[in-house]
Order: structure tokens, then C-alpha cells, then sequence
């Protein structure tokens, strides 16, 4: 679908929500709603919510939330609603569970994370689209024909309902933050949000994009020179990987079932000389042995607090399948037997990862939107050197200035990364040492980037 037709779909959205919301309960938050606690966490003093969302009766479809309210004065504080991408994969699983979210499982318990969001912001993970976690479609079929399309007016019915239940955030500032595929998923639900807005019923301010799919050909072919130039990959397989077929003719192919024997040559020697024992994600980061293994009764993990906990995903997905901890989330599972990851049921249309989502950036943009695209610096899959050859073409595409030239920024006397910023409405930034989910393997630079995201300041110009 190009941009057109999400212009075109805006106004239907709009009139669907009205009739749909109109009968939906208008009331605070239930207790029924609240978590008291989950099942080894350490004690707290912030409140959190889970639960769900119906987004079509008729479809029986709704979509599981959690919410963590800010540690320090949440009604003081913005609400941010993170999308992790894949499509398919959970934003509770990824984001809020191993990313920058309160806990951290680690054995039986949870651990603290020194560094989660929810000290600078109330966070909404949700689980999008139908069919990801503990989200659900009552009706099957529905599994089969998943598009952006369909997972934007889905997620922008949520937002209204969740609104309603939660009345008293909608004077607050709002953000869209996510990574990876959310690179369609937010700027697709920013302009429904803006395009729908004439009450104001949301207070939008601004989105960041982590590491994030804007453009099928440029952030794809970046791999290439990445893998080269980290020493992963020979020059011959450089040559091959550039020439012969690139990465974005193999995606397409696969898109297609129709590899070509060519491709599937290059494709063969980039995967032997880059080894399954180096993290695409990030090429400087130990993998996890157990997953690789499949032995994840028997894990070995570094201590949290002195290391990154590499097999942080494993224990995820041992801590959401606990019966008690379902239930502790008021979560269920509908039509499939484990929590996942990344979903097994959804069918999603991945030719709608060549739709360049730049030109709704560049709306969002012009309706006063805040954009930041930060990169972890050491992520293969959707190389910095991408985003950022992205981010300033529309920079120069909208006639922005540069008002803070390409330098350094700072976090715990340290560089954190590199920064450049066009007009005072759009920036990129870089983290040193960070991978594809930034907040899982740089945690303290991660939070600095986005108390500033927040406050619409620059990054730290000083040690």
C-alpha cells in the first residue's frame, strides 16, 4: 500500500472508530486490570496494568497490553507506547522483558533493571498485531492475510479504547517509540493518529525508531559493507554480496519463492564466512549457546549486573509460559500452546517490507512531529549507515537546515555515540556498542538517548 492510500484509509478509520468506541466502557481503570505482583519481581513502588483490548467483536480480536507507570511522579510524566517489530515479535517478550523495561528474568525471579524507561516515562508495551504473544484472533483465518494495513487500523482502534479505559493520560504528552520493523509499524499508526485528529483526542509529540525499516533497498544493501568492513566477510564475498546479488534481490526472491541458484550461491558463502556463532544483531555480542543448542533447561548465564545476559530471551520465554505468571498478567493463550517470541500463527504479507515508509516521515514531519532515528553501531541487520543516508536525504528533501553538526554525545563520561540534527523536529543519532535492540546491550546510554528524545533536548555535548 503506498502513501496515498494510508491518506485515503484515515478518514474510514476515523468514522469506524467513532461508531466502535461509542459503546465502550468509559470508566477509570478496574482493579481487575491491576497487577498486585509478579511472581518473583522485588518490591516496587510503581503501579502496573495488563490486559486487554478488543479491536473487532465481531473477529473476537483484541490485543494484550502492560502498562508500568513512571517510578518517580507518573502523572507528571509523558505516556510512551513501544512497538518491537519482525513483524510478529512481542513487544512484552523483547521490549519490556529484555529491553528496557523494570525486570529482568533471571532463574525463578526477576531482577531489577537499573536502567529501565520507566524512569523517565510511563510505558505501554503492546503486543501487535493479532496473533503475537498473548495477543489473539478468535478466528483463524484472520492469521492468514496479516499486512500493515490491517496492524495500523488495529493498533489506532487500541489506542482509542485504551484511552477511554485510561482517560486520565490523554493530557499528557504522548510519544511512539519501537525498532526494527516498527520502522512501518509507528510512522503507519503516527499518521493515522494525526490524519484522525481533529478533536485531539491524542496529545502526539513525537517518535523514535530504533534501528527501524524505512527503505527496502538502502537499509538492506547496507549489509554488504558492514560485514566487510567489520572483517566478517572476504573481499571476493564482498564483490559477490554487492555484484553478484545483493541482499535486497535475495529478500526479494524469498518474498517470491523463487531464489535464484545464484543467489542462494552468494547467500551460502556470506553465512559460512560470517559463522551461526556471530549475532547479526550485534557482531561484538557472545550468542547465547543454549539457544543455539536447543538446550534451554540448562542454562548458563553471566550475572546480570556485571555482564549482559546474553540468554535473557530464553528466560523470557521460560518465565511467560508459567501458568501462574499468565495469570498474574491476566493473559491467556487462544488457539496456540506456548507463548512465543515472535509469532507462529501470523502469516504477515512481506512484500509489504519493500513500501518505503520515508514519505510518511516526511508528512509526520510536516504536521509538527518529532522524529529521531537512532542505530546501534554494531547491528548487521539494518546497518547505521542506512538510516543515517536515509534521515539526511529527507532532511534535505524538506529544506532542513543542520543546527547540530555530525559530533559526539556523551553518557557517564564516556562517548556514547554520534549525533546530527536538522531544524529543531528531526535527528540521528548512533550508540556506541549497541546492537539491532539498543537497550538490551548499551542500557545506561540507551536511557540517556531518550530522556532527551523526551525533552526535545540535544544529546550531552560534554563528559
Amino acid at each position: 500500500m503506498n502513501f496515498l492510500s494510508w491518506v485515503a484509509i484515515a478518514a474510514v478509520v476515523a468514522v469506524l472508530i467513532q461508531i466502535s468506541s461509542s459503546s465502550e466502557n468509559q470508566e477509570t481503570p478496574s482493579e481487575a486490570v491491576k497487577i498486585i505482583e509478579l511472581p518473583g519481581q522485588p518490591k516496587v513502588n510503581f503501579q502496573q496494568f495488563s490486559g486487554y483490548i478488543t479491536v473487532d467483536e465481531k473477529q473476537d480480536r483484541a490485543l494484550f497490553y502492560y502498562l508500568v507507570e513512571s517510578e518517580i511522579e507518573p502523572a507528571s510524566k509523558p505516556l510512551v507506547l513501544w512497538l518491537n517489530g519482525g513483524p510478529g515479535c512481542s513487544s512484552i517478550g523483547a521490549g519490556a522483558f529484555s529491553e528496557h523495561g523494570p525486570f529482568r528474568p533471571s532463574g525463578d525471579i526477576l531482577v531489577r533493571n537499573e536502567y529501565s524507561w520507566n524512569k523517565e516515562a510511563n510505558m505501554l508495551y503492546l503486543e501487535t498485531p493479532a496473533g503475537v504473544g498473548f495477543s489473539y484472533s478468535a478466528n483463524s483465518s484472520y492469521y492468514k492475510v496479516v499486512d500493515d494495513e490491517m496492524t495500523a487500523r488495529d493498533n489506532f482502534v487500541f489506542l482509542q479504547r485504551w484511552f477511554a479505559k485510561f482517560p486520565e493520560y490523554k493530557n499528557r504528552g504522548f510519544f511512539i517509540a519501537g525498532e526494527s520493523y516498527a520502522g512501518h509499524y509507528v510512522p503507519q499508526l503516527a499518521l493515522l493518529i494525526v490524519q484522525s485528529n481533529k478533536d485531539k483526542q491524542f496529545n502526539l509529540k513525537g517518535i523514535a525508531l530504533g534501528n527501524p525499516l524505512l527503505e527496502f533497498t538502502t537499509d538492506f544493501n547496507s549489509r554488504a559493507m558492514f560485514l566487510w568492513s567489520h572483517g566478517l566477510i572476504t573481499d571476493s564475498t564482498y564483490v559477490a554480496f554487492t555484484s553478484v546479488c545483493n541482499f535486497t534481490r535475495y529478500v526479494s526472491e524469498s518474498f517470491r519463492f523463487s531464489v535464484s541458484s545464484v543467489c542462494v550461491g552468494v547467500m551460502d558463502q556470506v553465512s559460512r564466512e560470517v559463522s551461526q556463532y556471530v549475532d547479526q544483531y550485534d557482531v561484538t555480542l557472545d550468542v547465547c549457546l543454549s539457544s543455539l543448542q536447543a538446550q534451554s533447561k540448562a542454562l548458563t548465564r553471566p550475572q546480570y549486573e556485571h555482564k549482559i545476559d546474553v540468554c535473557v530471551r530464553d528466560e523470557t520465554y521460560i518465565y511467560l509460559n508459567r501458568k501462574h505468571v499468565q495469570k498474574a498478567l491476566h493473559a491467556r493463550l487462544v488457539g496456540v500452546t506456548n507463548w512465543s517470541i515472535c509469532s507462529k500463527v501470523i502469516h504477515y504479507k512481506l512484500l509489504n517490507l519493500e513500501i518505503p515508509t520515508v514519505p510518511i516521515l516526511c508528512s509526520l514531519i510536516q504536521s509538527g512531529i518529532r522524529v529521531m532515528v537512532y542505530s546501534g553501531d554494531q547491528d548487521s541487520i539494518i546497518p547505521l549507515t542506512g538510516s543515517r543516508t536515509l534521515v539526511h536525504g529527507l532532511a534535505k528533501e524538506l529544506g532542513l537546515n543542520t543546527t547540530v553538526t555530525y559530533r559526539v554525545w556523551f553518557a557517564q563520561k564516556q562517548v556514547g555515540g554520534w549525533t546530527q540534527v536538522y531544524g529543531d523536529i528531526l535527528s540521528f543519532a548512533t550508540i556506541r556498542g549497541a546492537s539491532h535492540e539498543v537497550p538490551f546491550s548499551q542500557p545506561e546510554r540507551s536511557l540517556v538517548l531518550f530522556n532527551a528524545f523526551l525533552e526535545g533536548k540535544t544529546l550531552p555535548t560534554a563528559l
